[in-house]
């Protein structure tokens, strides 16, 4: 029986994998794929917006009972609703049928985590190790999921070329990548019922009380108003993200410089590959200058090297700064995920997650519909990116201001 904690956590770390891979294999071509259905770029902006939403009231509602009801019914859940928006997708270009699918499914248009997940399984990756090593099982988790995001996204770029060097139409092409993308979440959900009863809340945690669409209080007791600012500053950062989903990116470097879908697979393949890489190192980072030192102090650089992309007068220019940006980009995910942790209690833990996670994915949800038109005009395509720039360099201010004397336990 002690050997069944380990064994989750390796089961964690898989999912996680399965999932990332599945959200890169998809994004290199998702904006691709909706303008060769015909969708305008005033409406990809939209869908792109819906789903975020979507994700947001249906992990909200999931991560808050998660405690209460179950971590792996709701991971089952959440991964059945992943293989039915991949279907949907790839059942029709009716624009009506797609924004079914984005409201009620999971799609991720940048790449990275949506949905309940990561909420979840942050709860139990937390549950199932000492508080002196979670930041650098978080690296280790983020690292994992930046390689499979890298491999997905290779992957999918290389297989929609491949598909059209063979004489199959582009949106024919990108169709299988989406069903494709079905298939992981089936595969997913698969791997979630091999989970076994120490990823649940501790029973100290679990509040016997009648069914409503919202725990009261969102899950929330003591831990309330420090989950509820830190969510407010997440959001902000995740809204100036959404102007640069890497669904977005891709589709600029393909208007800008002429990149087919192989060589955007490369680029991102690169580009999550270092992210991990950067994440990794998180760990040493926080252990040396602090959790919340380590969030800000790595972000404002690499804010002011996305603000330079699109300065950039050729294809190898933007690729090596967008490189170096995501070289040093992701060390405040981990950093970030386990202050979240440390400061709330652990019976709050599932719902901590799903609420900061909630605010991040409404941030995000509203700019794609702000910068679909922009990227549609060629003389505006850059100014998503000084958007984001500057507002994540705000974030970053505002963070250190507010949190740099909340220390976690382990600080103290």
């Amino acid at each position: 029986m002690a050997a069944r904690p380990s064994r989750d956590v390796a089961l964690l770390f898989a999912t996680r994998s399965l999932r990332l891979f599945a959200y890169g294999f998809l994004a290199v071509v998702l904006v691709l794929y909706l303008s060769e259905a015909g969708l305008s770029e005033g409406r990809i902006g939209l869908l792109l917006s819906l789903t975020l939403l979507g994700d947001t009231a249906l992990s909200l509602w999931i991560t808050t009972h998660a405690d209460r009801i179950g971590r792996r019914r709701m991971l089952l859940l959440g991964a059945g609703m992943m293989a039915a928006a991949g279907l949907l997708f790839a059942a029709s270009t009716s624009f009506w049928v797609l924004l079914l699918a984005a409201t009620i499914g999971i799609i991720s248009p940048a790449g990275n985590e949506v949905g309940p997940f990561l909420a979840i399984e942050q709860a139990a990756l937390a549950q199932a190790v000492p508080a002196r090593e979670r930041t650098r099982v978080f690296s280790w988790y983020a690292l994992a999921g930046s390689f499979a995001t890298a491999l997905g996204s290779l992957t999918g770029g290389l297989l929609s070329q491949g598909l059209q060097s063979r004489g199959m139409a582009a949106l024919a092409a990108n169709r299988v990548v989406v069903l494709g993308y079905a298939v992981l979440g089936g595969a997913l959900l698969l791997l979630f019922t091999r989970l076994g009863p120490a990823v649940e809340a501790p029973p100290s945690g679990r509040v016997d009380r009648r069914p409503s669409f919202l725990e009261p209080g969102l899950g929330l007791h003591g831990s309330r108003k420090v989950v509820f600012r830190l969510s407010s500053l997440f959001a902000l950062d995740a809204f100036a993200g959404g102007f640069v989903v890497q669904s977005f990116v891709a589709w600029w470097f393909h208007a800008r410089f002429g990149a087919d879908e192989g060589t955007l697979g490369a680029i991102f393949f690169g580009a999550n590959v270092l992210a991990g890489v950067s994440a990794l190192s998180a760990g040493w980072l926080a252990r040396r200058f602090g959790l919340v030192n380590t969030m800000v102090f790595t972000h404002l650089p690499s804010n002011v090297l996305l603000l330079l992309v699109p300065l950039m007068p050729s294809l190898p220019l933007a690729i090596g700064v967008l490189l170096a940006r995501f070289a040093i980009s992701q060390m405040d995910v981990p950093t970030r995920q386990s202050y979240t942790m440390a400061v709330v209690s652990p019976e709050e833990r599932s719902a901590a997650a799903g609420v900061t996670g909630m605010a991040r994915t409404i941030g995000s949800s509203v700019a794609p519909l702000l910068a679909g038109p922009l990227f549609a005009v060629p003389a505006l395509a850059s100014v998503p990116f000084f958007l984001a720039g500057g507002l994540k360099v705000l974030y970053d201010l505002l963070l250190w201001r507010d949190f740099r004397k909340v220390k976690p336990p382990e600080e103290g």
